[in-house]
């Protein structure tokens, strides 16, 4: 059988066109993340994987959790995914319309991890350095690991720059084992 994200690839295509040729990339955006979210609960994805819940009734529930129920497209759209049995689909439906959308937007996600919180001076810096690198407009979000020690670590999808301490430290334990 195909993986989720082959069989996701589609209907997050399919969505994005949709709202693309709409003008509407946030609010589907936004509405396939809630829809996402709901569908995350382990409670709300047992109900889908139950047969003697009517497919109906879960796609109101859906519908209504995700504050979508003013969007007829997008009831439509869920309730398409519920009647092809995809409806557990939505993260991976959600991830790959964010990845569209940011394609389309030239927009990155870059998550920055370090030691201690990043001050907004810090945080500006950062965003407008790798904005030149990756000649895109970054969304900044900032975590803080202590495990780090020092410094920090950024990803922005594949790119992967990590210039915390412990990094420094296991990269240096690794060239001595290997001598």
């Amino acid at each position: 059988m195909a993986d989720e994200a082959t069989i996701a690839r589609p209907y997050a295509r399919a969505a994005f066109e949709h709202a693309h040729a709409a003008g509407q990339l946030a609010a589907w955006g936004e509405l396939l993340e809630r829809a996402s979210v709901v569908l995350a609960d382990e409670r709300v994805h047992a109900l889908v994987g139950n047969p003697h819940v009517q497919r109906a009734a879960l796609v109101e529930f859906v519908v209504d959790l995700a504050g979508a129920s003013g969007n007829e497209k997008a009831v439509n759209f869920i309730r398409l995914l519920a009647d092809n049995g995809r409806l557990a689909l939505l993260p991976q439906i959600a991830t790959q319309y964010a990845e569209l959308r940011a394609e389309v937007e030239n927009t990155v996600d870059v998550t920055v991890t370090s030691a201690m919180p990043l001050t907004a001076e810090q945080s500006e810096k950062l965003t407008q350095a790798l904005t030149r690198r990756l000649r895109r407009t970054v969304r900044l979000s900032a975590t803080v690991d202590p495990s780090l020690i020092g410094g920090a670590v950024v990803q922005a999808g594949d790119f992967v720059v990590d210039g915390s301490l412990r990094g420094r430290v296991e990269r240096l334990g690794n060239i001595m084992a290997g001598a």
